[in-house]
């Protein structure tokens, strides 16, 4: 189905090397966060924390924010509100083996056909250098500082320092996280409400709380 898929030499040899990951079928039946409140959410994730060093990230990062939003027209602080949201500004970008974790849930009962998809994209990306057979994410193959499933890095991946797209560097992370959210409709300017968020996560409370962190850094 790979080969069918367009998967290449590169990309089949991956695949052949994956294993079980029994952690990932853990995770995914264990996904409890979303049904906090607002407030439980947004204290349970450390909304204030990420809403502090986010400005200091804004400060830091300027020229970089500035270069990202006038390429995609994406303002810093929901880039901001992101990145501290999935990685805490890339400290924890996960250890799952990204291959392993796609194909497992491509196995799985629960969400085959989406992961399906997100398998043949990975092993693409594995084809174009992009990914390896060692590439290490998230529990559900999310991979990089703002945890892109394969198929969002196949379609959306951007080079932001002109090396080639890696999602483990901080500015192709935040360029790609910025064209997701053009091709998403993103408004240009604050202030930004949940709906603003809804094509990157579908959880309310999570969109509610990315809302209100990036509003916050932004000034409004």
């Amino acid at each position: 189905v790979a080969k069918a898929n367009g998967v290449g030499s590169r990309g089949l040899k991956a695949l052949s090397a994956t294993s079980y990951a029994t952690a990932t079928i853990k995770a995914d039946r264990s996904q409890h966060s979303f049904k906090l409140s607002l407030n439980q959410f947004m204290q349970k994730r450390g909304a204030n924390a990420i809403i502090s060093q986010g400005k200091k990230q804004k400060a830091a990062n300027a020229k970089l924010f500035a270069s990202i939003e006038k390429r995609f027209g994406v303002p810093a602080g929901p880039l901001i509100a992101i990145w501290g949201m999935e990685t805490a500004f890339g400290r924890f970008t996960g250890n799952q083996n990204t291959i392993s974790a796609v194909a497992t849930l491509a196995y799985d009962c629960r969400r085959p056909d989406f992961f399906r998809e997100q398998l043949i994209s990975a092993l693409k990306l594995v084809d174009k250098g992009v990914l390896s057979s060692s590439s290490r994410g998230a529990m559900h193959g999310e991979v990089g500082q703002t945890q892109f499933l394969p198929k969002n890095v196949f379609l959306y991946g951007a080079d932001g320092d002109g090396g080639g797209i890696n999602l483990n560097k901080k500015a192709d992370a935040l360029a790609s996280t910025a064209r997701f959210l053009n091709a998403h409709g993103f408004p240009r300017k604050g202030p930004y409400s949940a709906g603003s968020f809804a094509g990157w996560n579908a959880a309310t409370v999570y969109q509610k709380a990315l809302a209100i962190i990036a509003n916050k850094i932004d000034g409004y």
